[in-house]
């Protein structure tokens, strides 16, 4: 259980950040997510998981793109008003201490990146983040990521800001240059099954945060499962964050 503590804030076109206070919950790792109910009751049943943008001291924040009813649903509940939310769950990222960390984030693949570069932030590592996104009306928080990291690089499809192009174009030409020492993605799937591949002999190891959808979050029902050179794997307590180079993603497509 959680308390919405503000009003949800519109940051950008069908994107809001949430505020919540979730007292007696263990604090995420950079990488984890929750399972919230869009409301009371049964309609809708299915919990929406969505990933930790940022933690401080009780305090959660969690971006929602708004693509439906549930989410539409989440949007409205007003400040002050409980609401049915279970986690941190998952698997997170591996942390380094010291280093230089390459992040590159598509759409709301970047919410959880934030959270992470502040994370490696604190324990001394290099941070160079590629932000991506369709256009300049969907940037969230640009300020936010660009004073946390040390190298903040905007690549929208359409070219509105920042660099032209996908943001994969531009990670790979940063991470071709040498001195990584790991690689961290988040986006839509066939964003990181192209940055997996392009990138796929370079030896800086590379983690992905699986967008998938979670039936039940804990690993039950199964709904979320994918094929990887171990064999099956639950994205939702397996995952979401996995190494990129163990997926089988022509699976995925």
């Amino acid at each position: 259980m959680a308390r919405m503590i503000e009003k949800p804030l519109p940051i950008a076109r069908d994107h809001i950040l949430l505020k919540l206070r979730s007292d007696g919950a263990p604090a995420p790792e950079p990488g984890q997510f929750v399972n919230i109910k869009a409301a009371s009751g049964t309609d809708p049943l299915v919990r929406r998981p969505f990933s930790v943008f940022d933690y401080n001291d009780g305090i959660m924040e969690i971006i929602i793109k708004i693509v439906g009813r549930g989410t539409r649903l989440i949007s409205g509940i007003p400040a002050g008003e409980d609401i049915d939310m279970l986690g941190p769950l998952g698997k997170g990222f591996t942390l380094i201490n010291g280093g230089r960390a390459l992040l590159i984030g598509g759409g709301v693949g970047n919410a959880p990146l934030f959270y992470l570069a502040r994370e490696l932030k604190r324990r001394g590592t290099s941070v160079t983040f590629v932000y991506g996104a369709r256009t300049a009306d969907l940037i969230y928080c640009r300020d936010r990521f660009a004073s946390a990291v040390d190298e903040f690089i905007i690549s929208t499809d359409d070219g509105s800001q920042g660099r032209g192009g996908y943001c994969t174009e531009t990670g790979c030409e940063r991470l071709s240059g040498g001195g990584f020492d790991r690689v961290y993605v988040c986006g839509p799937t066939p964003m990181m099954a192209g940055m997996a591949r392009l990138a796929a002999d370079n030896p800086a190891p590379m983690e992905v945060s699986l967008e998938n959808y979670f039936g039940c979050g804990v690993g039950l029902c199964s709904g979320c499962t994918i094929e990887t050179d171990s064999g099956l794997r639950r994205t939702c307590v397996d995952g979401p964050v996995m190494d990129a180079r163990t997926i089988r993603w022509d699976s995925l497509s």
